[in-house]
């Protein structure tokens, strides 16, 4: 009678954590290549409002060469040229009113044409949260809402929402109008080594949009003043956080009239 031969046992498999880290490393390689694609989507959307919005006002190139003419690459501004050395098409000028050298002086209808410009292009891109615009008897107030353009008790302008800033100085450099940067703050106290007060945070707020305007967009000094409010000239309820959110802002007004008048 034949012997029966014992069947080895199959030796366990070592290695079979490779095929479960090499899933994972998949996956984690899957991940990684989205969140680049997003963030290279987001880069495109700024980059195409940064172009649209620039259209929208009005200019075009005259020759000068691509590299000059460079809208914003990244949100490095350096790049971008006075818009001095452009021409603005008709459309939002106003040529029958007073010129200086070029300049325009605003009339209400411009306001209101390049408050609807803006309007759709910030709805457009979803830029809402950041800048709003509105007419008033005073003139075009264009308002940088503090979450868009300020980290909290701080004046450094966030280098995200330059472009945004960009494509204002550039809405109001052909014109002839004085132009007030007004930087306001909530009632909340502040007092840290480098701000005293809301005065010093608010003011070196409208100072820095000063700064910005002049170097990179050649506005005359002249025609531009800072002012800082402080708490004091809200626009909601400070007691409650809306409001207070509200509150903190700094408007850049295109004045209708030469002498800057305080009227709301």
């Amino acid at each position: 009678m034949a012997k029966r031969h014992k069947k080895h046992e199959k030796e366990p498999n070592h290695e079979r954590w490779l095929i479960s880290y090499a899933d994972f490393i998949t996956l984690l390689f899957a991940v990684f290549v989205t969140l680049y694609a997003m963030s290279q989507t987001d880069k495109k959307k700024m980059d195409s409002l940064v172009a649209s919005l620039r259209e929208s006002f009005g200019y075009y190139k005259t020759g000068a060469s691509s590299e000059k003419m460079n809208v914003v690459e990244s949100t490095d501004l350096r790049v971008i040229p006075s818009i001095r050395q452009q021409v603005l098409t008709p459309g939002l000028r106003n040529t029958g009113k007073e010129q200086h050298q070029g300049y325009t002086h605003a009339s209400m209808k411009d306001f209101r044409e390049i408050k609807t410009v803006i309007d759709n292009n910030l709805q457009k891109y979803g830029a809402q949260n950041k800048v709003s615009v509105d007419v008033t008897k005073r003139g075009l107030v264009v308002t940088l809402k503090e979450a868009g353009f300020f980290d909290s008790g701080d004046a450094t302008v966030k280098p995200e929402s330059l472009p945004l800033l960009a494509m204002v100085a550039a809405s109001l450099s052909n014109y002839s109008n004085p132009v007030r940067i007004e930087g306001n703050t909530d009632n909340v106290p502040i007092s840290t080594g480098m701000y005293r007060s809301n005065w010093e945070l608010s003011t070196a707020r409208a100072t820095n949009i000063i700064h910005y305007l002049i170097e990179k967009y050649h506005l005359r000094p002249e025609k531009i003043s800072a002012v800082g409010y402080g708490e004091f000239r809200p626009v909601a309820d400070n007691r409650t956080d809306a409001g207070r959110t509200k509150n903190r802002r700094v408007d850049i007004v295109l004045l209708a009239q030469d002498k800057e008048g305080s009227d709301q």
